[in-house]
């Protein structure tokens, strides 16, 4: 009788278990649906927080339905890690400046990678001679191994400890050669059968080094397509998981994130003006790191605040470009207040964004969205680089690289061939600048010796606040 009342409870929890990760599967995917509109984004995030914490417990409570006293201790300290590491996450993400996002993002990221690294070392000698499983365990070792590194990279770059690419000669070869020796050496361990656990850390450490060779290279300028698709492989690599456990919710997470992360980066390098195998085969971002940029030769000119204010007050349409600098200064808020001044005064106001602008992929979407800027009013490059001629006034705040007309220009220029929003077609242009230092691709931006451009110099924030000011005196 009580083994029968076991295997009815057992059944009973196998079908509550897929119950709740069919749940946790539909949340991830209507998440991801609300996430494609601003003003649902932020529901469909907390609809997929809810469907993943509706899938952890399920696992936790119903994956086994006896526990010896042995059990009962890992349980314990299993509950004890997901408590630590979810206070550790939330209190990060809630301090997390804007500014700093990029590497926060890039370290999450990580670590997602790490667990998929770290489930193919456990898994491994428990699935021995089952070549199936054997598949699945290296694909996930190897790109959760080059995710992990190659993210660690990524954000080290990204707050300026390793800015400058460090390229080895010869590289892409080098590169090309350590990635098929990888796929080599995990292709004949599973056809081989081979059972020996030193030869899988040798894997294990081939690929963090392959992740470190293959971010290494790579200029910040081009951060945003390795953060896409660092991204990429982590969910490729949970998708692994999910094949290796038969878990719905893993395997449909994984591909969400795996085909987003895809899809993103090959918008990415369509801004870029990269190819998608030149960033998997190692030639990406070789061009930054050779030729010389033809020197640059002009003399510029400022603009004081009264004057700019004056010339803002009688323009019909004035256009903001955002950039990094905005963030680091702390200023939405206060170029939120601008655009709004601007229009009461009947000055028609949109935002520039380009899809590279920042440090990250939407940066400067979700900066803008922190101050309440309508969504409606931040355009996409295709769209408002044919409105440029019709301009009065362009805004430039913290943004260099992609407002350079190099790009179209010099061929010796590191960034060239790369689409760029094209401001100097517009009659007025001012940027603001704290100095005449180069961007983050560190090159020199020949839109400020334009004739048309002044520089208003100074901190975005203050100066904005400023500007404001001398707005509200007119």
């Amino acid at each position: 009788m009580q083994t029968q009342l076991l295997e009815i409870s057992t059944i009973s929890s196998k079908g509550l278990l897929e119950l709740s990760y069919l749940i946790g599967s539909i949340t991830f995917i209507i998440g991801l649906k609300m996430m494609g509109n601003p003003k649902s984004a932020r529901k469909g995030n907390m609809l997929g927080a809810v469907g993943m914490a509706i899938a952890v417990a399920a696992t936790l409570f119903l994956y086994k339905t006896e526990h010896t006293t042995k059990e009962g201790l890992k349980m314990g300290i299993l509950f004890a890690s997901l408590l630590i590491g979810t206070l550790i996450g939330w209190l990060t993400a809630k301090r997390v400046q804007m500014t700093k996002m990029p590497e926060l993002v890039s370290m999450f990221n990580g670590m997602g990678g790490a667990c998929a690294a770290l489930i193919g070392l456990t898994e491994f000698e428990h699935n021995l001679g089952n070549k199936g499983a054997l598949s699945f365990i290296m694909a996930g070792l190897v790109i959760g191994s080059v995710s992990f590194s190659g993210s660690i990279i990524a954000y080290l770059k990204l707050n300026g400890s390793m800015r400058n690419p460090i390229r080895l000669p010869k590289y892409p070869i080098i590169n090309f050669v350590l990635l098929l020796a990888l796929i080599v050496f995990s292709v004949w361990m599973v056809s081989s059968g081979c059972s020996e656990s030193t030869l899988l850390y040798t894997l294990f450490a081939a690929s963090l080094i392959y992740g470190v060779f293959f971010v290494m290279p790579i200029g910040g300028a081009d951060m945003p397509v390795v953060i896409s698709l660092l991204n990429s492989f982590t969910g490729l690599a949970a998708a692994f998981g999910g094949f290796l456990y038969d878990n719905k919710v893993m395997l449909t997470g994984g591909i969400l994130v795996g085909s987003a992360g895809t899809l993103l980066t090959i918008v990415m390098c369509k801004a870029m003006n990269r190819s998608l195998l030149s960033v998997l085969f190692g030639s990406f971002g070789e061009s930054a790191a050779q030729g010389d940029q033809a020197e640059v030769k002009g003399s510029i000119k400022d603009i004081n605040v009264s004057d700019l204010a004056v010339l803002m007050n009688y323009s019909k349409k004035v256009v903001i470009v955002p950039g990094y600098g905005l963030a680091v200064a702390q200023a939405q808020h206060v170029i939120h207040e601008l655009e709004l001044l601007l229009e009461e005064r009947g000055v028609e106001v949109a935002y520039a964004i380009h899809p590279v602008a920042g440090r990250m992929p939407g940066h400067m979407n979700v900066l803008l969205a922190e101050s309440n800027v309508d969504y409606g009013k931040m355009i996409e490059m295709e769209e408002i680089n044919p409105t440029f001629d019709q301009t009065d006034v362009v805004l430039v705040v913290g943004a260099n690289d992609v407002v350079n007309p190099a790009a179209k220009t010099d061929p010796s220029s590191p960034i060239y061939g790369m689409p760029i929003l094209e401001v100097d077609k517009a009659k007025h242009i001012i940027v603001n600048k704290r100095s005449m230092s180069a961007g983050y691709a560190g090159i020199d931006n020949i839109l400020f010796y334009d004739p048309k451009t002044s520089m208003f110099f100074g901190d975005a924030k203050k100066a904005l606040t400023e500007l404001v000011a001398a707005l509200k005196s007119l």
